[in-house]
């Protein structure tokens, strides 16, 4: 009888001792919005300890979406804390689970992307209770795109079912007028996913119904209001953008790759926080330019999801302020696509071609978004051929064109053909400057050896193509920095005439993947001292640097400027004009390309330039909480006291 006596007391006193873990509140309204997780009663409080986000609840431990550090929590040596989270709704419910972690129990085989050991889930303490979000509450990842086709504009968005949803629109806030588009469903599975992570249970999530409509009958240049949703499964906030004016003299956008997602918590996969200032600060122009049509331009690279689906939801969550208010643009790169046996591979390919993809195989790219024009490839299984690899527009004074380097681009090939008749069929008196993007660059002075072979072709093959048409910039990604070169040819400055000579036309390539993504190669070194820290600036690069940021384009008739906006500050530390004629003006020859008087002075008469500089004032409205929230996360990780350090390597 004693010893039974003992046993329940011992019993009773484990039952108390057992941490309580609860998060507040357990139902959430919408994306971003903050749950609170508290927790106490841990005995021996760790360093390790950890907490663990699962979404579906039901998920096995190892299968976590990310996870913190209990230390990141300044109480947590007394065994009580709180941590605060913004979460993204995935379409299922969240809980969170608390585990104990030994430093003996380090698996360095098992690691994150930076090389650390990913936390262990032998040891559970607690577990919460589910957190949810509202229903009726409309659909999200709202994003906008040019058809190409004048009075139309395409919206596209997530829900959780297939349900038929709408986007009803009108020149009145609320007075839709009957102006409804029915939107099409789409959505893809697990099976048609290519390689893991993406289709195995660590990488997978439901990624929902994939919403697709046209607007149409919109009057040129005029500010439209719209809801996406239905009468049974509610709809959201009201948005506005303005429409596309063909007529338009003037041209306004914003131009960056390899941006990414932040996420308030870590994961498998290392993602950008600087992509919340590139967010921050284009709102910020967008909402000083008012009325004016505009658009955004992402030259792959997108999400950085790399088979990791939830980071998709991360990433469109991120972009909505921006691309619910004017169109998104992509062109593909390697880390949306590149997978082991994808189609396209030549021999010579087999040290630019590999896993970045994350065995997603352009799918999610290919269905979430929806570029103009039909271009398509194959995937050779049972996956939907990946599409928006090359396309174009006129958008006022610029033909912009889009062109992949994962797939075939030489002679003989569709995008090849595409590429030549698109070029040689500009019409020059209504669009004087062409702009040419795709994500691998053709020159760059980076240390990126691997991908010789593929701008070796590309120089073989494309750049007479440029040059013989004219092409005004060609516009890299790839390289996560900014490099403005002179007028090239060849390797070749050509001249600009800046001192009363001759000058020629000739491309001006510049590479902008500075806008999220960290890793940042090494600039070239000196070619008989590869491994000495010296990396000489060739008279080709006339600016160069590894600070994060976009670029702003604004072009008239007349003439086209593009500026370099650094993240740190929001202002503009690199410009070159160039005139209708070809002639490029500035940033070169005698100058070397540095930032003078120019910014300061012409600069800021420009139309689009007042703009911006006299709304800097304004309020970033509804934007603010979001970004407060992730900077809030960007912070708490600073100083979270992580147990490992991140490692900088050379993946581009």
């Amino acid at each position: 009888m004693v010893l039974f006596l003992f046993f329940l007391l011992s019993l009773l006193s484990q039952t108390q001792s057992k941490p309580i873990l609860t998060v507040s509140p357990q139902t959430l309204s919408k994306s971003g919005d903050q749950v609170l997780i508290q927790w106490s009663g841990i005995d021996s409080p760790s360093k390790l300890d950890w907490l663990g986000l699962y979404s579906p609840p039901d998920s096995s431990h190892d299968n976590f979406i990310g996870y913190k550090f209990l230390s990141s929590s300044p109480t947590w040596e007394s065994g009580s804390g709180s941590i605060s989270l913004p979460l993204t709704s995935l379409r299922s419910n969240y809980s969170f689970r608390i585990f104990r972690w030994s430093e003996s129990e380090v698996n360095r085989d098992r690691h994150d992307q930076d090389h650390n050991p990913l936390p262990g889930t032998d040891h559970l303490l607690a577990e919460s209770e589910r957190v949810g979000f509202e229903s009726g509450r409309g659909p999200e990842q709202i994003h906008l795109a040019w058809t190409g086709q004048e009075g139309e504009m395409r919206m596209m968005f997530v829900a959780e079912d297939s349900e038929e949803r709408h986007v009803r629109y009108g020149e009145k806030e609320g007075e839709w007028e009957g102006d409804v588009a029915v939107a099409r469903a789409r959505r893809y599975e697990r099976e048609d996913m290519c390689h893991a992570p993406a289709n195995e249970s660590v990488g997978w999530r439901d990624p929902g119904w994939i919403f697709d409509a046209v607007m149409s009958g919109l009057k040129g240049g005029i500010k439209y209001y719209y809801q996406v949703g239905s009468d049974s499964k509610g709809w959201s906030t009201t948005r506005s953008f303005v429409s596309w004016d063909a007529s338009s003299k003037e041209t306004l956008a914003f131009l960056f790759g390899d941006m990414g997602t932040a996420t308030p918590y870590l994961t498998f996969s290392r993602t950008q926080d600087e992509s919340i200032s590139t967010m921050k600060w284009i709102l910020r122009d967008l909402e000083a330019l008012g009325d004016k049509p505009a658009f955004v331009s992402h030259i792959g690279d997108i999400s950085y999801a790399r088979g990791y689906s939830w980071l998709w939801d991360e990433f469109f969550n991120l972009i909505e302020p921006v691309a619910s208010k004017v169109p998104y643009h992509v062109c593909i790169g390697n880390h949306e696509y590149d997978w082991p046996s994808q189609p396209w591979r030549p021999e010579w390919s087999n040290s630019i071609y590999g896993t970045d993809g994350g065995g997603e195989c352009g799918v999610p790219y290919s269905l979430r978004f929806h570029m103009p024009g039909n271009s398509s490839e194959p995937t050779g299984t049972r996956a939907p051929a990946t599409q928006n690899l090359y396309y174009s527009f006129d958008m006022g004074t610029v033909h912009f064109v889009y062109m992949s380097t994962e797939t075939n681009f030489l002679p003989g090939s569709s995008q090849y053909n595409f590429l030549k008749y698109d070029l040689e069929s500009v019409d020059r008196t209504k669009t004087p400057f062409v702009i040419v993007q795709g994500h691998r660059p053709m020159y760059t002075t980076s240390y990126e050896s691997r991908d010789a072979p593929l701008r070796e072709r590309m120089l073989e093959h494309l750049e007479p193509l440029f040059v013989k048409n004219n092409v005004t910039l060609a516009l890299w990604g790839h390289v996560h920095r900014y490099e403005r070169f002179c007028p090239l040819k060849n390797f070749t400055c050509g001249s600009m005439g800046l001192k009363g000579e001759s000058w020629e036309v000739l491309p001006v390539h510049v590479v902008i993947g500075m806008a999220g993504q960290d890793w940042q190669p090494t600039w070239e070194p000196r070619p008989d001292h590869p491994h000495d820290p010296v990396y000489p600036q060739p008279k080709r690069s006339l600016y160069r640097t590894g600070e994060f940021g976009y670029t702003r384009l604004v072009a008239t008739k007349e003439k086209l400027i593009l500026s370099f906006i650094g993240n740190h500050d929001g202002e503009v530390h690199d410009m070159v004009e160039i005139l209708a004629s070809g002639q490029v003006l500035n940033g070169g020859d005698g100058d070397s390309g540095k930032v003078g008087a120019f910014l300061k002075d012409e600069a800021m008469e420009h139309s689009f330039s007042h703009y911006v500089w006299g709304g800097s004032v304004l309020v970033l409205g509804g934007f603010v909480g979001y970004v407060l929230g992730f900077v809030s996360h960007a912070r708490k990780r600073a100083a979270s006291g992580r147990s490992w350090t991140l490692v900088k390597s050379e993946e581009t």
